[in-house]
């Protein structure tokens, strides 16, 4: 076996899969969009079906762009947007809804009454999280209270609830497979991470049945082995970890300590703090960051819901870039005397503010306010908003001493002047790996360590290589004026101040 490996990592916009060969190169790539639907303001839906078909279309161009065949393929690594919710029929594979996006707000008032009845502090200390639209366990209630007869057909086991990657995997192995692993559990708010195990309080407030949950794997497992009908060859599935878990990994952010931020469609950023389970006080999520070998390592995350979709609402819905490389190039241009602020809460605010109820808005605009100083409100919206983790992170992380080093990965970190900024604004560096493709990466070398056919934990860190180092270079006084300004455009954006 000449130490193939196939990562495929189906995101909130996109699927794509990517074989890597055996020294981690990228040998060939499919990707393809799919629709995101709307229904109403604050609801964001996909299609399952649509999902399937994008990964088999992605899954066969890569292997032809790599001039291999499925027999070829040592494993297979499934990183997903995580917390998005598909519940299908057991008999038939059919979806009996549109998978509920982890974007949705369609819960908040749900949330805000398991709120009013005191219920956040069990839900956080049993499952790291906290009580808001973004997680599984909500979506997946409202969708048994609101597809006719669901919930009585999942407590007769007809029914199976599964984040992207668990639909998947039973897609691919012809429904033999009912499995996730424990960063997606983690990320459902009924899976007690102490415990490791579905946690049955939680499922019992939510009214959610256990016959429909998945068996829960470490993610470097034997997940099951794919249909020979669909590829030409049986492939053994033996990595799966959510998108920001698998960026972690893929980013080499194995020792306590060490941060990672994606700025993909959303923005996350994780710091690995070992085996301590580190209670947030500055409303961050305790997660799992990763389990192998049935230990667990557990991560602080802070998560934001708007980055890269940031530039898409600037090219699709304002028409004011073509393509989203030039928001850099405008920014740069941009006139520094006009401090523009841009809010992005077009979904709510995530960490560390929570307010699901929060809308965009803009500050400072003047006359002579155009495309680039919107351009690099967006940009900056992002750093600012990073700023806001790295704060709270240091704050809550006992070992912290202010020094530490950002790993970033995700389509926006190519855009030199938005890294340069970040470092500015965080006042820390930043390094950029010369693989980008981190999330699909950490995926691929679950399955390829699982496999024997990648190096383990250890030379896999070694061979991280920086691309490049940004240090910061504002003045002091330049950086507290503008968090100033932006702390105070924060303020006057949240419904919950």
């Amino acid at each position: 076996m000449a130490g193939y490996v196939l990562a495929i990592d189906q995101g909130t916009t996109s699927t794509r899969a990517i074989v890597f060969d055996g020294e981690m190169k990228i040998a060939g790539i499919g990707q393809k969009e799919f629709t995101q639907i709307f229904p109403k303001s604050g609801w964001v839906e996909h299609d399952p079906e649509e999902i399937w078909e994008t990964v088999l279309w992605a899954v066969k161009q890569a292997l032809n762009e790599a001039k291999l065949k499925a027999s070829d393929i040592a494993a297979i690594g499934i990183t997903n947007q995580r917390e998005t919710v598909v519940v299908w029929e057991r008999d038939s594979g059919k979806p009996i809804h549109n998978a509920i996006v982890w974007q949705d707000r369609r819960t908040a008032s749900y949330c805000e009454k398991l709120k009013r009845q005191d219920l956040e502090k069990l839900f956080t200390r049993r499952t790291g999280l906290l009580l808001d639209p973004y997680f599984s366990g909500t979506k997946l209630s409202w969708m048994l209270a609101n597809v006719k007869g669901a919930r009585a057909r999942a407590a007769k086991g007809e029914l199976c609830f599964g984040t992207i990657d668990t639909f998947l995997i039973w897609r691919l192995t012809g429904g033999k497979s009912f499995v996730t692993d424990a960063t997606n559990a983690s990320r459902t708010l009924i899976y007690n991470i102490a415990e490791n195990r579905w946690d049955e309080d939680l499922l019992e407030i939510l009214r959610i049945p256990a016959a429909m949950l998945p068996e829960v794997k470490d993610c470097a497992d034997e997940f099951g082995i794919t249909d020979e009908s669909l590829f030409g060859a049986a492939i053994p599935i033996l990595g799966v970890a959510g998108d920001q878990q698998a960026a972690t990994i893929g980013q080499a952010c194995f020792e306590p300590g060490m941060m990672k931020s994606t700025y993909g469609t959303g923005c996350f950023a994780v710091l690995n703090t070992g085996a301590d389970m580190v209670r947030s006080k500055n409303r961050l999520l305790t997660t799992i960051a990763y389990r192998l070998n049935g230990e667990t390592t557990y991560a602080l995350e802070g998560s934001i819901f708007i980055a890269g979709a940031a530039v898409q609402w600037l090219r699709d819905g304002l028409g004011i870039i073509e393509r989203a490389s030039q928001t850099g190039e405008l920014a740069e241009e941009a006139d520094p005397q006009q401090e523009v602020y841009l809010v992005p809460a077009f979904t709510g605010l995530g960490a560390p503010y929570w307010d699901a109820e929060a809308r965009g808005a803009m500050f400072g605009l003047t006359r002579a306010t155009g495309p680039a100083e919107i351009c690099r409100a967006a940009l900056e919206a992002v750093c600012y908003q990073t700023r806001d983790l790295y704060d709270a992170m240091q704050k809550d992380w006992r070992n912290a001493n202010g020094s530490t080093v950002l790993r970033v990965d995700g389509g926006m970190v190519a855009s030199d002047w938005t890294m340069q900024r970040l470092a500015d604004l965080i006042d820390a560096p930043v390094d950029r790996p010369t693989i980008l493709e981190t999330t699909a990466l950490g995926a691929a070398w679950l399955a390829g360590s699982k496999a024997g056919v990648w190096p383990d934990q250890k030379a896999f860190a070694k061979s991280w290589a920086r691309q490049r180092r940004f240090e910061p270079q504002m003045d002091e006084k330049t950086r507290i004026f503008k968090l100033r300004g932006w702390k105070d455009a924060v303020r006057r954006t949240l419904t919950n101040a």
